[in-house]
């Protein structure tokens, strides 16, 4: 008897896993089999709430918000360094070997960290190789060329940045921009409706 219950279960889990898989495969960031069996039951970046690679280190959870089909850590080679607050807004592409970081060691005493928040928009996209600083914030539809390393912000967005130190490069005109939306938008492993209780009981930010 405590098999089938078991089994009951089982099949109740596995069966809503394969629902996100089958409703968010033509996403940027689907939701996959193998993501999920190296993060949830081999426990790389096990706390994340959305699909990670299991060569991606993210840490600070809480402190993360990921827009709708926007998973940071999603590609390899990735760092998310949540010890401040990270706000990355709806389809926003974040390519592979991506650092984003929130705190410095104190240049006095590297024991401390100077913590500094990081915001980035919606419809956003950095190249592979990107390098984003403490305290930058980046508006909505901010491209990064690859290797740049962003170390002041571009609030208005709307524009193509690039180099190091990151400079605007291209301006980009607004009313052109296609802002596609999934069928079935998801927060990562969590449908978007279900979000906003989610953040309210779990994350700090």
């Amino acid at each position: 008897m405590l098999y089938k219950i078991k089994l009951f279960f089982i099949k109740i889990f596995f069966s809503k896993l394969y629902k996100k898989i089958i409703e968010t495969r033509g996403a940027q960031t689907p939701i996959t089999f193998k993501a999920w069996f190296y993060q949830k039951f081999l426990g790389f970046n096990k706390q994340a709430y959305w699909p990670t690679h299991f060569t991606s280190i993210v840490t600070g959870h809480k402190n993360i918000y990921a827009g709708i089909d926007t998973c940071p850590g999603y590609m390899p080679g990735c760092y998310i360094q949540g010890i401040g607050k990270i706000y990355i807004g709806d389809y926003t592409q974040i390519s592979a070997n991506v650092g984003i970081i929130t705190a410095n060691h104190d240049l006095y005493d590297s024991r401390k960290h100077d913590v500094k928040n990081v915001t980035i928009g919606k419809y956003c996209w950095l190249g592979m190789n990107v390098m984003v600083l403490p305290g930058v914030t980046l508006g909505n539809n901010t491209i990064v060329g690859a290797g740049s390393v962003v170390t002041k912000s571009f609030v208005d967005g709307n524009c193509v940045i690039a180099g190091n130190p990151a400079k605007i490069v291209k301006l980009l005109d607004e009313d052109k921009f296609i802002h596609h939306k999934c069928t079935y938008e998801y927060n990562g492993y969590i449908k978007s409706t279900d979000f906003e209780a989610y953040r309210q009981q779990n994350l700090n930010i």
